[in-house]
């Protein structure tokens, strides 16, 4: 799916010492869910970035880092931080992502490889360097089960805004009407292989980590009581982790999905409703029944499951007409068990205050313990 059909606000980042420009025309977009995931062991991710964006990084992140022990809880709660994580960046916040393809006039560092085992991880710091001052710019990130992408260090680079495209965000009706969904599931092969028609197919990372942050949300909503969510796929990314994390007995809350184009929900509980991926905003109902919480999922997420069946294909000759789908073989069922990313269940559900009521920190402290029951 193209964003910017119609153009949207560019800019070019250059180096802050020479003013070389350091890549292409981007247009700003909602960071991942999935930006900072970490998906099985020694496998090959696809880029991060669709070509001609970038987003940006809030939080500090990359060395020098502090262990928990270290850190003050009032710093921490200053923060946005309010449960226990491994350890906090005291690097600059404002990281900037885009896919490796629009990076311009930046050339590597080869020893600043980090401790990475098939490709580079950005540990050791930036390990791009503009071509024409030799200031470290970027970390290029291509390590097995890590999302390729460059991180533009924010102390390194300033953003010039580029003349001529300058076009609001895509309306909610026109994200339904241009939009694609994120299929449920994909191949992925081995890192540094080709991919293959007999490729594992696994859940599609994007699901698991779009799974954790949701789930997070869905904890604090349920208020302590039982959850039910639709059937279906819904049901195969939450139902499982809600009745293990959360007491059985008593009437559920019921949890449906809402959004655009899709009919009022009244007397429902909580809210499963998109979030914008150009801005990151939730989508709110218009007349607000208000009491029901919102609970985000990215938008390509929430639009296959609320139109889980793809249009059926029709034969055609000679070269594909638009609109027309070409009759390949369905897509391979994934036989695993669902399980929520780990990794941003924790990130999310540790900056959401609510973790401080009791059950919702036994929840984050076990999670080691969940992880080996397979929920996690």
């Amino acid at each position: 799916m193209s964003l910017f059909p119609s153009g949207g606000r560019l800019f070019v980042f250059v180096c802050v010492r020479c003013g070389f420009e350091l890549t292409a025309p981007l247009s700003q977009v909602a960071l991942p869910a999935h930006a900072r995931q970490k998906y099985g062991n020694g496998l090959q991710l696809p880029v991060l970035m669709e070509s001609g964006t970038f987003a940006v990084e809030l939080e500090p992140w990359g060395p020098p880092w502090r262990r928990w022990e270290e850190i003050d809880p009032d710093e921490a709660a200053a923060r946005g931080i309010h449960a226990p994580v491994h350890a906090l960046s005291d690097g600059v916040s404002g990281a900037v992502v885009i896919a490796p393809g629009d990076t311009r006039g930046a050339v590597l560092i080869p020893e600043k490889r980090g401790g990475a085992c098939c490709g580079f991880d950005g540990g050791d710091g930036p390990n791009m360097a503009c071509a024409a001052c030799g200031l470290p710019v970027a970390s290029r990130i291509d390590d097995c089960s890590l999302w390729q992408a460059v991180w533009l260090a924010p102390d390194a680079v300033r953003r010039l805004p580029v003349e001529g495209a300058d076009a609001g965000p895509l309306s909610w009706a026109d994200l339904l009407t241009e939009g694609d969904g994120v299929p449920p599931s994909e191949p992925i092969a081995p890192w540094g292989e080709p991919f293959r028609a007999g490729d594992r197919w696994h859940w599609s990372p994007q699901w698991v980590a779009a799974a954790g942050q949701a789930l997070a949300h869905l904890l604090v909503a349920s208020n302590g009581r039982a959850v039910a969510v639709p059937d279906g796929l819904t049901a195969k990314m939450f139902q499982r982790a809600l009745d293990t994390l959360l007491p059985a007995g008593g009437p559920r809350r019921r949890a449906v999905l809402a959004g655009p184009g899709q009919p009022a929900h009244d007397g429902a509980d909580i809210l499963l409703v998109p979030s914008h991926p150009q801005t990151g905003k939730t989508w709110t109902p218009a007349a607000p029944a208000a009491s029901a919480p919102l609970v985000p999922l990215p938008f390509g997420v929430w639009l296959r499951l609320v139109l889980p069946e793809p249009q059926l294909p029709a034969p055609a000759s000679g070269p594909v007409p638009d609109g027309v789908l070409r009759d390949d073989p369905p897509t391979p069922n994934v036989h695993d068990v669902f399980r929520v990313d780990r990794g941003v269940f924790q990130h999310t559900l540790a900056r959401l205050p609510a973790v401080r009521t009791p059950w919702l920190r036994k929840i984050h402290d076990n999670l080691t313990q969940h992880m080996h029951t397979g929920l996690l």
